[in-house]
């Protein structure tokens, strides 16, 4: 669903010149080649590095637009990169077009290799938490459907339970009347979106904030949380 707010176009979508792949592309500062996405079209699986080797993990989250869920984990210290796909469909290789069409099963979502010895999960689940409205499973903010759905999709039964302590917790003291709704589910095959997506905030400035903003989602956030 693509809607009109003051002249702007929402819908995690980008223009016609972005469609077209006409982006210059920036190089992400940190960013492991196991999870770069500048060179790999849409629809590219994300491989699977050695992460116990490198002192790695990994995390997966949806919540919304990924445009919106890059930023709040590529700010903290101890994450290595945090790219944007698309997971949770049975359809193999989808690319944005499918995807946005609702009709491959697919949500947009992150995913994000850290040092745990730096930032841990539990860490992580707070960010993600504060970055989405987690009483609604329809979509976020503008953007309706299921590929706008939230979710946590966990890597290993650590994961799983430490999910599910911080969700719990989150329904006994968080700021929400509404019931927290966020499914916490196995991680699925997640696959990379394409390259214009990727770090969307620091490619396009002006369009990401006109976004951000239009989609309602920074004014929720901070009612919801600035007074915490």
């Amino acid at each position: 669903m693509v809607l009109l707010v003051a002249g702007l176009t929402l819908g995690c979508q980008p223009s016609e010149t972005h469609r077209n792949g006409d982006v210059a592309q920036t190089e992400q500062p940190g960013a492991s080649p196991e999870s770069e996405a500048a060179d790999r079209p849409g629809g590219t699986e994300l491989s699977t590095p050695d992460l116990e080797s490198e002192g790695l993990a990994r995390a997966t989250f949806a919540g919304g637009c990924f445009w919106c869920m890059e930023p709040p984990f590529e700010r903290l210290e101890g994450v290595v990169s945090v790219t944007s796909g698309y997971t949770d469909g049975p359809e193999e290789a989808p690319t944005y077009s499918e995807v946005s069409s609702g009709q491959t099963g697919h949500t947009e979502a992150v995913e994000i290799l850290y040092n745990p010895d730096i930032v841990s999960y539990e860490e992580l689940l707070t960010v993600f938490w504060r970055a989405h409205d987690p009483t609604d499973l329809e979509g976020q903010f503008a953007d309706r459907g299921s590929q706008y759905r939230p979710g946590i999709y966990t890597h290993n039964d650590l994961q799983r339970d430490q999910a599910e302590a911080s969700k719990a917790a989150l329904e006994a003291e968080g700021p929400f009347d509404e019931p927290i709704v966020t499914p916490i589910k196995p991680a699925q095959p997640f696959w990379i979106a394409e390259a214009y997506h990727q770090d969307y905030y620091k490619k396009n400035p002006t369009p990401y904030q006109r976004y951000y903003e239009g989609s309602g989602r920074k004014g929720f956030l901070e009612r919801t949380w600035t007074a915490d």
